[in-house]
């Protein structure tokens, strides 16, 4: 069984190498970003292997079927960027990594909110210039600060329990209570009293057509002046212009971001030789309270590993018609 990795990084080949050894999978890596333009390179494999950033419309679709693909195979949990409209009038299947390590994506957005609060990025590159004093590197304690959890799942509940860790009070957000959560002692509520409570909001939720622009300019408006958003889920989850507009006006004191809504074009790719078109990032990243990291906070060696062993299992259970992980089938 041929498999085709489209936007396969370094990283991908390890692990994936490493997980295939002893199989009859004949895995290719394919740097390029899977696109209309770039479904060709896929004729002949059976399986084509998508990450989040990967065309999976109907137009690219339709080309990966009459080049005699069969499967996808996506390296993630969310599936927002496949037509599964288009794909099941096709006769693809379609699998999925459901969970790999939820702890790399929440110890990342803690990571978001340490570095954000104490200023890290700041004094990094102060004291990288022999600049040693502390003016403007203020934060605040956590404990004791009120954190509000959008989005309960595996990933917002590893996040959770971190945080009731640090001794904050936790708020939630899901329409489906987690009840590991309820016994930490967290307090579910709609989504206004959870914006307006939290001092500090972190997005978990899946990105669907409920939750597009979930933060935006009516929802910022219901934060704490100077509230703090943590944003490791979709980039489409929040409404950047919004954004930008919150933090001019000091609604929004503090912005971590690990996604963002027009990454495809930019996230995993070297531009540092070239002008940044995007005018809405350029923007953002001249803020000083604002860490935005490209898309990074899946990447640990645990994470990889989950995510290459899940996939070819995917991939291995559905050659011997037995699928797992299905999205569609």
């Amino acid at each position: 069984m041929r498999a085709l990795l489209f936007s396969s990084q370094h990283y991908d080949q390890e692990s994936f190498t490493q997980a295939a050894a002893g199989t009859l999978l004949d895995l290719h890596f394919q740097p390029a970003r899977l696109t209309l333009d770039t479904a060709p390179l896929a004729d002949s494999y059976e399986v084509v292997c998508a990450f989040i950033n990967d065309e999976l419309d109907a137009q690219v679709l339709a080309r990966l079927a009459a080049g005699g693909t069969r499967l996808i195979a996506l390296r993630s949990a969310g599936y927002n960027h496949v037509d599964l409209n288009a794909a099941q009038r096709l006769g693809l299947a379609v699998v999925r990594v459901p969970a790999y390590s939820p702890h790399a994506v929440a110890e990342h957005a803690v990571a978001l909110i340490l570095a954000l609060n104490r200023r890290l990025h700041r004094a990094y590159n102060r004291t990288r210039e022999g600049d040693f004093t502390l003016h403007g590197l203020t934060g605040f304690d956590l404990h004791g600060k009120t954190v509000g959890v959008v989005g309960t799942g595996q990933i917002g509940a590893a996040f959770a329990r971190i945080m009731a860790g640090f001794g904050c009070q936790v708020l939630a957000y899901d329409p489906y209570p987690n009840p590991e959560l309820l016994a930490l002692g967290a307090r579910y509520l709609a989504l206004p009293e959870l914006l307006r409570e939290a001092r500090i909001i972190s997005l978990h939720c899946p990105l669907t057509e409920h939750t597009r622009h979930l933060i935006n300019a009516q929802s910022l408006a219901q934060l704490q002046p100077g509230a703090m958003l943590i944003n490791t889920g979709r980039g489409a989850l929040v409404d950047t212009p919004a954004l930008i507009d919150a933090l001019k006006r000091g609604q929004l004191g503090y912005l971590g971001l690990d996604v963002y809504e027009e990454e495809a074009q930019l996230f995993f790719e070297d531009r540092s030789d070239l002008p940044l078109q995007d005018d809405v990032l350029a923007r953002l990243l001249t803020f000083p309270n604002v860490i935005v990291t490209a898309h990074q906070a899946f990447l640990t060696r645990e994470a990889l590993d989950a995510i290459a062993t899940t996939t070819l299992d995917n991939i291995n259970c559905w050659m011997a018609g037995n699928p797992q992980n299905l999205v569609l089938g």
